[in-house]
């Protein structure tokens, strides 16, 4: 099968069928490209997508990563990464592979058709002008041959004639003959014409053309393998990238195997952790004792003169809140939560008999006090550093006793990290050193004697460092309590009474008639018995400093929680300066302490102590 002998005079046919094969390569190849652009904007969607959901560095995502369940979504974000990158591989290659190369081979493709179909144009071309010379000769032939016909008629016309002279038989005797000499001739040359003709034909029909459409054949037949071929390769693109896609997945599938919740419970554990003894069982409050009510006006600012203790049955009693010091509970239970009163009047002190009252209000009872301080969270630092601003202290000592462990461990093990990275550098600079020592040429040693000393010196401040981190790191270890039934029973009992406290004090403030509370002695008692409680745990602790001292411009008479009674001239102590509410905290040696109001003391700050602020 031919097209040169089976379609010989389908020229025109052929020439739009081919162009039609390569409008179909383009089309192939513009759809390879669209796939190329379609894996590229995947893979970039995909890629984005993982880079969405990465944790942030630095934040608190990257901490929760520390769940398996968290640990196996990010390395299934990961794979997602590299499952990107294989549709970038799989685009990258059928451009290379498929999109170039078809690119190059229609170009290729249309100049061999244009240089074929050139060349059947000018055979067609070379048979049509020897088609017209054989119509040409083929006409003058006929033409001479009437043109001879009618010569010898009128010869033989005039020869009958016995009228015409011989002279004139003579000339149109001669003029038939030249005519006829003249179709002999244009006979010979049809003849020949004819011949050539004919020859030209049959080489144009059975030589040029069919090796002509030979090639377009051929040519033809290259596109349509060439299609084939790129298919397969399209196909091949996307089967090498399998294995891998297929690791991609089987990684996923790994990460979620090693999802372990045991482990991530523990985590939780860890991470939430208190270290606190549960509270013990709530002693029965029997309500049918009469219950003893006496005003109390000082009751824990004079905490430290009797410490009288209450009876548990005859049973030792626990700790509650460990992680709050005793003077900042106090602090907390007896600061002044309404604003103080005006100055007098007068400046005298005379001009009000009974000196300043603190105004009238409805007091919290102490129960809700007890409740808002269990309540709170243990992030709450304590309430001097919240006074001060809730700065984190560098201690930790505003977390419960496990997290603080975990938190000192932690810095403990990062200073620890820096004194390497930093003791490697010295050992670099001492090693550098050493070689400019021998080799003068390369540098002088004495440039690195101040870095050197630099090092030295951070290293040292590392090592101080690590040692106090590491004295609260032994503290916090030493204090954490072992879980005992001793223990628990300690807790149990002591929580037992100090929910019976906070129930008395609610009953009292329920049994006043103007719906606040007065201090009863049984409530001094039970007080001055929770500031034991943190006298045996935290007798230790240093009193605020003095920041300065002031005057008493007028009597203040306390009788409020947290506050404490002056009278004017009294020269006292100042422990923490006005916050903005209107009291000042003063002391009175170094016992007494409590809160007055800011208006009713001329105050001397010591601009040196620390935690005090400059006057203008």
């Amino acid at each position: 099968m031919s097209w040169g002998t089976e379609l010989w005079d389908q020229f025109d046919n052929l020439e739009k069928h081919t162009q039609w094969g390569i409008d179909i390569l383009e089309k192939y190849i513009k759809f390879v490209k669209e796939r190329t652009d379609i894996e590229l904007s995947y893979a970039k969607q995909l890629r984005n997508l993982s880079k969405k959901y990465q944790p942030k560095k630095n934040s608190k995502e990257e901490e929760e990563y520390k769940y398996t369940a968290c640990k196996a979504f990010l390395s299934t974000l990961n794979e997602m990464n590299d499952y990107a990158g294989q549709h970038e591989v799989i685009s990258e290659n059928m451009t290379s592979q498929i999109t170039v190369d078809l690119m190059r081979y229609v170009q290729e493709l249309k100049q061999e058709r244009k240089s074929n179909f050139h060349d059947g144009r000018k055979a067609q071309q070379h048979i049509e002008t020897c088609w017209k010379q054989l119509e040409s000769s083929k006409r003058r032939f006929e033409r001479d041959c009437k043109e001879a016909d009618r010569a010898q008629q009128y010869f033989e016309k005039m020869d009958a004639d016995i009228n015409v002279t011989k002279a004139d038989v003579e000339k149109a005797r001669q003029q038939a003959q030249l005519r006829h000499q003249m179709a002999e001739d244009s006979k010979a040359d049809y003849s020949s014409i004819l011949q050539r003709f004919n020859q030209e034909q049959w080489e144009y029909y059975h030589t040029h053309i069919p090796n002509i459409f030979q090639k377009i054949q051929e040519m033809e037949e290259r596109r349509i393998v060439r299609i084939g071929e790129s298919m397969k390769t399209y196909a091949e693109v996307d089967r090498q990238v399998i294995p891998i896609i297929g690791k991609c997945l089987d990684g996923i599938v790994k990460a979620a195997e090693s999802i372990d919740q045991k482990n991530d419970s523990q985590l939780v554990v860890e991470a939430y952790k208190s270290g606190f003894e549960p509270p013990g069982d709530i002693e029965f409050e029997d309500y049918t004792q009469p219950m003893k009510r006496t005003v109390s006006e000082n009751s824990l600012s004079s905490s430290k003169e009797g410490k009288p203790e209450l009876k548990f049955g005859g049973k030792s009693r626990g700790k509650l809140w460990p992680f709050i010091k005793k003077n900042k509970l106090v602090s907390l239970l007896t600061s002044p939560h309404q604003p103080p009163p005006p100055p007098p009047a007068s400046a005298s002190p005379s001009a009000v008999p009974n000196g300043p009252q603190s105004p009238k209000q409805q007091k919290e009872p102490l129960s809700h006090r007890f409740n808002e301080f269990m309540t709170s969270k243990p992030k709450i630092h304590c309430f001097r550093s919240l006074k001060r601003g809730g700065a984190t202290p560098e201690d930790f000592s505003n977390l419960p006793p496990e997290q603080r462990r975990k938190k000192l461990q932690q810095k403990v093990d990062d200073l620890n990290k820096e004194i390497q990275k930093e003791t490697d550098q010295r050992d670099a600079i001492t090693k550098m050193k050493d070689v400019y020592l021998k080799n003068p040429q390369m540098g002088d040693p004495a440039s690195l004697d101040h870095k050197l000393a630099e090092v030295t010196q951070n290293i040292e401040r590392l090592r101080l460092e690590t040692q106090k981190f590491e004295a609260w790191l032994a503290e916090v270890e030493g204090r954490l309590p072992a879980r005992s039934e001793q223990a628990r029973r300690q807790s149990g009992m002591y929580d037992g009474q100090t929910h019976q406290t906070v129930t008395n004090c609610a009953q009292d403030r329920e049994s006043s008639p103007d719906g606040s509370y007065t201090e009863e002695q049984s409530q001094e008692s039970e007080l001055k018995v929770l500031a034991t409680d943190f006298d045996d745990e935290f007798d230790d602790e240093e009193p605020l400093p003095a920041i300065g001292t002031c005057k008493a411009l007028y009597t203040f008479e306390g009788q409020n929680e947290g506050t404490i009674s002056v009278v004017e001239g009294e020269m006292l102590s100042v422990i923490e300066e006005d916050k903005g509410d209107g009291w000042t905290r003063i002391r009175r040696n170094e016992d007494e302490e409590g809160y007055v109001p800011t208006s009713y003391v001329e105050v001397y700050l010591d601009k040196n102590a620390k935690g005090a602020k400059t006057y203008i």
